[in-house]
């Protein structure tokens, strides 16, 4: 496939508002693509290089494409900026430039552009950011104005075509079966093996019933988190789920550990533990102390599902989830490891030494956990009790609410490991049951966008933005507040940085929103916030036919994505 003909699919996708069109649209791509392309249309079609978990990053600066762009017309970087200021998008720019100026155009292939692509983003060492700059001019150069449109956008991260894997399984199903069939074994491989462009390539070639004997959980390869429903109480979760392991529930940040004793001879492939958050993103550099427990693990190749707390050396205590993500900063991270030591409590075990274990009861899966973790003050077994007794649950409950945490997270005994939010294997219940005054629990929602601020706000640039939940139903993001007070300046600042970020110049494509509540200015959906709550009331105004009552700002979920955030159907469980 011609790298013109796939751009000329992203034009008409990036027009199309409707989601079913959309899936259409992209199962006649993926149809056309051939076998061993269809991997780099997948992941081109997402805006990036590689599969989520493993993304290449480009590390080019505003600046750097402006280079870019100035050197393949022949410009002065002052007049791109110039172009830039006017239309904030700077694939924009890259269009208007090659718009009747053709210089050396190739008719190159889909392959050939994400090889040059991957080349630029991989180019490192002394002088590497000017190596960038040139082999993307030479790139932008080598194609037409549409052509560099996407490229810019890609490099850039903001392709924003306004469609998610979810859509991408949802289009090949209907590429392999010509509907819907079989989307629910496409999203079962998807959970255990999340690379859409590996997955599609084997669809590809021997269609959905095959994905049983080809998706295996792979070392290297995360595997979707688990995740908790919400059940309003001790009784309903016994009644539901019967006998349960309840934990204390940490406020720190998950954390799926892949562990290798030996590394293979490929140096590409010479490492002996791997990261990963629930979102997919590796976080490896974040955590280089585990390095330190590989030798005392008794397995030879393991995934662990953990979660990592700041404490503190001298009392023990256990730091709040804004003290424990701060050591997600890629710099200094030796010096951030000094101040904020973590202690890993692991509490599943998905694969031992080349087998999965997500098919197997959680109480086979903890013995075993037990049996491998040898002693160390790094990485510890979380504690856990058993109980069929809404009695006995509520009251260990309110021990790890006087302990300081969270609450507790309750499981089905003899529940499987679900990748995802799926049936009521494993529960959390955070607040008190009688808590009046608020909701039982906070929701996780999605920025959509913003308003402008007055008066004091006016030196943020924001005065209030818009959140909303996810409709499952829909496959939409619908409002549920307007949060305009509770946060401090600091907060508005954090805010505004991480929304400039997502600006969208348009209303995405999956978002339901009232006229009266349309916000200056749209952004992607990316940022995630946790917000508290008094009520959900009915409400004629929000899309969503609920509100928050007196909603405020927790904190912004950073180790949450998008389709982690809280559904519609979940927030109605809280009233």
């Amino acid at each position: 496939m011609l790298f013109t003909d796939l751009t000329r699919f992203f034009e008409k996708l990036e027009a199309t508002r409707s989601r079913n069109a959309m899936t259409e649209l992209l199962a006649v791509l993926l149809a056309r693509a051939a076998d061993d392309e269809i991997k780099e249309v997948s992941y081109l079609a997402e805006g990036g290089l590689g599969p989520a978990y493993n993304r290449v990053e480009f590390q080019l600066a505003e600046k750097m494409v402006v280079r870019a762009l100035a050197q393949r017309a022949a410009l002065t970087p002052t007049k791109v900026w110039q172009w830039y200021k006017q239309t904030g998008d700077l694939g924009l720019v890259a269009l208007r430039q090659a718009q009747g100026k053709p210089g050396q155009r190739e008719n190159l292939f889909v392959v050939e552009v994400y090889k040059r692509l991957l080349s630029i983003a991989q180019e490192s060492g002394i002088g590497s950011q000017d190596q960038k700059v040139q082999r993307l001019a030479a790139l932008l150069s080598a194609v037409g104005a549409i052509e560099a449109k996407y490229v810019v956008r890609i490099v850039m991260g903001r392709l924003r075509l306004g469609f998610s894997d979810k859509t991408l399984l949802d289009a090949l199903a209907v590429m392999a079966t010509g509907s819907k069939a079989g989307r629910a074994e496409l999203e079962a491989a998807y959970q255990v093996y999340p690379d859409i462009g590996q997955i599609g390539q084997w669809v590809k070639a021997d269609g959905i019933k095959a994905l049983k004997r080809r998706v295996r959980v792979t070392l290297g390869v995360p595997v979707m988190s688990a995740l908790c429903q919400r059940l309003k109480s001790a009784e309903e979760m016994i009644q539901k789920m019967g006998t349960v392991m309840v934990e204390p529930k940490f406020d720190g940040t998950r954390v799926q550990i892949h562990i290798r004793r030996q590394a293979t001879g490929d140096k590409r492939q010479a490492w002996r533990v791997k990261t990963y958050t629930r979102n997919l993103e590796e976080t490896t550099w974040m955590f280089p102390e585990l390095e330190e427990v590989v030798e005392k693990i008794k397995a030879e190749a393991v995934i662990i599902d953990s979660e990592a707390v700041g404490f503190n050396l001298e009392s023990g205590r256990l730091l709040p989830f804004q003290e424990t993500i701060t050591r997600k900063r890629k710099h200094e991270v030796a010096a951030t490891r000094g101040k904020v030591p973590l202690r890993f409590f692991a509490f599943d075990l998905l694969y031992l030494n080349g087998q999965s274990w997500l098919k197997r009861p959680l109480k086979e899966r903890r013995q075993q956990l037990l049996k491998i973790i040898g002693a160390n003050q790094m990485l510890v077994v979380d504690e856990a009790i058993q109980t069929n007794d809404p009695k006995v649950l509520r009251e260990y409950h309110a021990q790890q609410l006087k302990q300081g945490y969270e609450g507790v997270v309750v499981k089905k005994v003899e529940g499987e490991y679900e990748p995802g939010r799926r049936g009521f294997n494993w529960v959390k219940f955070k607040e008190v049951e009688t808590a009046a005054g608020k909701l039982a629990d906070t929701i996780d929602g999605v920025v959509m966008g913003f308003y402008r601020g007055r008066g004091k706000r006016t030196q943020f640039g924001i005065g209030a933005f818009l959140v909303g939940v996810r409709d499952e139903a829909g496959k939409v993001i619908k409002t549920i507040a307007k949060i305009g007070t509770g946060l401090t300046d600091e907060q508005w600042r954090e805010l505004k940085r991480r929304l400039d970020e997502q600006v969208n110049a348009t209303q995405p494509t999956t978002y339901v929103v009232a006229k009266n509540l349309i916000p200056d200015v749209w952004t992607d959906p990316r940022v995630v916030v946790e917000i508290a709550a008094d009520e959900v009331t009915r409400s004629p105004v929000h899309s969503a036919g609920y509100a928050l009552r007196f909603p405020r700002l927790v904190r912004f979920r950073d180790d949450k994505a998008v389709d982690q955030a809280t559904s519609l159907k979940e927030l109605l469980s809280l009233r």
